[in-house]
């Protein structure tokens, strides 16, 4: 691997380097190559480019996606075809992907899954008439395609892969209880699924990988699953062992509830509070009336406030049923295990009875409303229907998309930049549901869960009651 000092690009040393896939995608056609340097619109360079520069900042502060993209200017990747099979060259890597002139061996694989994700979408997914990506039968269809392609369906293995959700800026306090609820989960050999990135993604995986260890587990699973808009602010950890990045926000989440057996959701910012309204919309869709999915919000002593207001919200949006969906449980992570544990048994036998894969939950109904790719702007923001004349299950649906626009806002370098050219976001709808929303809001703002850093936060967002 030959590598060479780049310039330093704002107090960032950079590398340039030739990479070899080892083994991994280390023969592509003419065709494919064209693809991934295909700088047009549409075309698969940028999304490529922006997924390897946000793997290759791994372990570095976290930075919204603007600010990634403005540092690394200069970052470049090439696909170099040879004889003996392709090289990415690298131009202006960040230096800190390297040690001793070699490239980390766990970024080497989550750079190589990057280029196995992008390829396999936007060659064999986009555009393909067996994937009706306009049918709810076709979406959950290439998301069970995606995972297979990325090895991380495995049939002889029974229910106990944890999703653990929350924020990826999170106080100490937190990030150490995440740890320790990942540590009782890895001591009763379950798995754990994250987003991926730092804080409340990185802590369950730390915990439990030491749980792992201390069980003699040598197979234990990291499984991150991200998407090209929040890959550079969710830049993924180190202990990720399987990375999958989805074309999109809407199909990474139904991954996460097709393939996990039970979702213990941490303390977190606008993003957890969209994944909150995903989860409930599905489970209070009437068809999924009868199937156990044990669902837990779990925090420290100290994020009690933040948990409090969490239910209090759904409790002035969706109501009573959807607060029957969830436990809450405060500094236990020894219960928060037992009742996971608990709930995958009852899983397991659901599934056993209805014929159902323990690897993807098919049985499950995603309405196609959370399905559709939301693109915030501030036309589709202003025109979300926030009204009650609606099922609990799709004012869940839009809910979620405005706080998808709010995280847009926040961190995401297309939603930054509408924002600062336009002003923030307008989000309108029934007086009481937006003074719920304005509350949670104003409530994050004040704990500083809007942005990655500082407290000096401008609201992306303006609440029309």
């Amino acid at each position: 691997m030959p590598l060479s000092k780049g310039p330093i690009n704002m107090d960032h040393e950079v590398v340039d380097a030739l990479i070899s896939p080892d083994g991994r995608l280390d023969i592509l056609s003419r065709i494919e190559v064209g693809k991934l340097l295909d700088t047009s619109h549409g075309g698969l360079y940028h999304t490529l480019r922006n997924c390897a520069l946000a793997v290759l900042n791994c372990g570095n502060e976290p930075v919204d996606g603007k600010e990634l993209l403005e540092r690394n200017k200069a970052f470049e990747i090439t696909l170099i075809q040879r004889e003996r099979g392709i090289k990415l060259d690298l131009k202006a890597a960040p230096a800190s992907a390297f040690v001793d002139g070699r490239m980390i061996k766990g970024i080497h694989e989550h750079l190589f899954a990057v280029l196995r994700d992008i390829l396999y979408v936007g060659d064999t997914i986009i555009g393909n008439p067996q994937f009706d990506l306009g049918s709810s039968k076709g979406v959950t269809n290439a998301v069970f395609h995606i995972l297979r392609n990325a090895g991380v369906v495995h049939s002889m293995t029974a229910p106990n892969l944890v999703v653990c959700w929350g924020g990826h800026s999170i106080s100490h306090d937190e990030y150490e209880y995440t740890t320790a609820v990942g540590y009782q989960l890895g001591l009763r050999g379950l798995d754990i699924c994250t987003g991926c990135g730092p804080g409340a993604m990185k802590g369950p995986m730390r915990g439990a990988a030491i749980a792992h260890a201390m069980q003699r587990i040598g197979n234990g699973r990291y499984l991150g699953f991200t998407e090209p808009g929040v890959i550079a602010v969710e830049s993924p950890n180190p202990i990720v062992n399987d990375l999958v990045i989805f074309p999109d926000i809407e199909k990474r989440l139904e991954a996460f509830v097709r393939s996990g057996h039970g979702i213990v959701i941490f303390p977190g910012g606008a993003g957890t509070a969209e994944e909150v309204l995903y989860i409930l919309g599905i489970l209070l869709h009437p068809a999924n009336a009868a199937m156990p999915f044990p669902l837990i919000l779990s925090g420290p002593r100290s994020a009690s406030d933040y948990l409090e207001q969490i239910d209090q919200f759904i409790s002035g949006t969706l109501g009573e049923r959807a607060r029957c969906l969830y436990r809450i449980i405060v500094a236990d992570p020894p219960r928060v295990a037992q009742e996971i544990e608990a709930g995958i048994k009852k899983v397991r036998a659901f599934r056993k009875e209805n014929g159902d894969a323990y690897y993807f939950n098919w049985l499950l109904e995603i309405d196609h409303e959370f399905q559709r790719p939301f693109h915030p702007t501030h036309e589709s923001m202003r025109w979300i229907a926030l009204g009650r004349d609606q099922p609990d299950h799709k004012l869940a649906a839009n809910l979620r998309r405005a706080f998808s626009g709010v995280v847009s806002g926040n961190v995401k370098d297309h939603g930054i930049r509408k924002v600062e050219q336009d002003g923030p976001f307008e989000i309108h709808g029934d007086p009481e549901l937006m003074a719920s929303m304005d509350a949670l809001l104003t409530s994050f703002v004040k704990q500083q869960r809007m942005k990655l850093r500082g407290s000096d936060y401008r609201p992306c967002y303006r609440i029309i009651k």
